[in-house]
């Protein structure tokens, strides 16, 4: 075979090691946008159970022949914050309140770390869940 036709000469290692590095870069970020929805999934379900116990918690006011339930804001935030510091591992309550007197509005935060480290991903992320709860007697 002549020598001119032979241009074909050379490594595949740069381009194996791009692909290598490119397809580490993926699995970082997907690893690390997963257990991101994991993580805000949990603390949703925190809100709601927090929000639930927040209603949970109301007083009982007697009106001439009927009888119906309150709730206050202090009452939901006791209720909330048993809920929260039961559960929770890194989050806080940061509010609860019974805005119209028969629903419990709670927020709670938490910061997101990434598991892995990553250039293509933040070093952390503030999320925060809201949840509405209303009781059940009127």
């Amino acid at each position: 075979m002549p020598r001119e036709r032979c241009d074909d000469e050379g490594s595949i290692l740069p381009l194996l090691l791009g692909y290598v590095v490119l397809a580490l870069a993926v699995v970082f970020v997907c690893t690390c946008a997963t257990d991101l929805y994991i993580a805000q999934k949990r603390l949703d379900s925190l809100a709601d159970a927090a929000a639930l116990a927040g209603a949970d918690g109301f007083t009982l006011v007697v009106e001439g022949e009927g009888v119906r339930a309150e709730l206050t804001d202090d009452g939901v935030r006791e209720q909330a914050a048993a809920v929260v510091d039961a559960i929770a591992s890194g989050a806080h309550l940061v509010s609860a309140s019974a805005p119209d007197g028969v629903s419990a509005r709670v927020t709670v935060a938490i910061d997101w770390h990434p598991p892995l480290v990553s250039a293509f991903v933040p070093a952390g992320v503030g999320l925060e869940a809201t949840a509405t709860s209303r009781t059940a007697l009127r």
